[in-house]
């Protein structure tokens, strides 16, 4: 298995429009979650600029097929994102 950081840019006002696809996104997260996919996930703060998602998965599919159902992908929350393989030298 490998580990693959996705971060994503977000627009400036993300706080206040996440709100109406916060439910479905969370729900989407979870359910990677609990198949072992999603180990960690969050946004940054101060700013609230970017957020971090760490996935588990035997190659960067999972983390493409997450972000082509993820409503704030979808509806204009991300401006863009980046997927970056992750090499962990401590830790699980």
């Amino acid at each position: 298995m490998n580990y693959y950081a996705l971060i994503y840019y977000v627009v400036s006002d993300y706080i206040t429009r996440r709100a109406t696809y916060r439910d479905e996104h969370l729900r989407l997260a979870r359910e990677a979650n609990h198949r072992g996919e999603l180990v960690l996930a969050g946004a940054f703060s101060d700013p609230a600029d970017k957020a971090l998602l760490v996935f588990r998965a035997p190659d960067k599919s999972v983390v493409e097929g997450f972000i082509k159902q993820d409503p704030y992908v979808i509806n204009g929350l991300v401006t863009r994102w980046e997927i970056r393989p992750w090499t962990v030298v401590v830790g699980n």
